[in-house]
């Protein structure tokens, strides 16, 4: 099952797709909120290139587990994504999944400037790898270089 994973903040929406097998995740891309709050042409064209069938939002969550402060604001904007893709709509925790795309990236060499509309869709492939690995169809973690499309 391919799924797409958006990591939805104020500013912007990190996006990250499974492969066709919906084993391995892999970052796509970082757009304005507003572009696909809106439904803009290029989110329109992500969703045409990787028809996914099922939506993955991060919900943020508190180190207890609990929903945090953005959760309904967030929730509420992934369901309206989903209602406007027609897709089903699942939520993963997203805790932690930006500071591990910063330590990624670090380790890559890049600086904080160079980072910036790169962490978010990092992040929404890492949450959106334990989706998948959390379903059943998930590849190790140990994939060769699932960030590869974020150099």
């Amino acid at each position: 099952m391919r799924a797409l994973a958006l990591d939805i903040g104020e500013v912007r929406i990190g996006i990250a797709a499974s492969d066709a097998s919906g084993r391995i995740a892999s970052p796509v891309k970082v757009l304005p909120a507003a572009e696909v709050l809106g439904m803009s042409r290029t989110f329109r064209r992500i969703l045409e290139d990787y028809e996914p069938e099922v939506l993955v939002c991060g919900r943020p969550q508190t180190m207890g587990g609990e929903d945090g402060p953005q959760a309904e604001r967030i929730m509420a904007q992934a369901r309206q994504v989903a209602d406007a893709c027609d897709l089903p709509l699942e939520f993963a925790d997203e805790r932690l999944s930006s500071s591990e795309a910063k330590r990624i990236l670090r380790a890559q060499g890049l600086k904080e400037k160079q980072m910036r509309g790169k962490i978010d869709m990092i992040a929404a492939s890492l949450f959106l790898q334990a989706w998948l690995d959390s379903h059943g169809a998930g590849a190790t973690s140990d994939a060769s270089d699932p960030f590869s499309g974020a150099r």
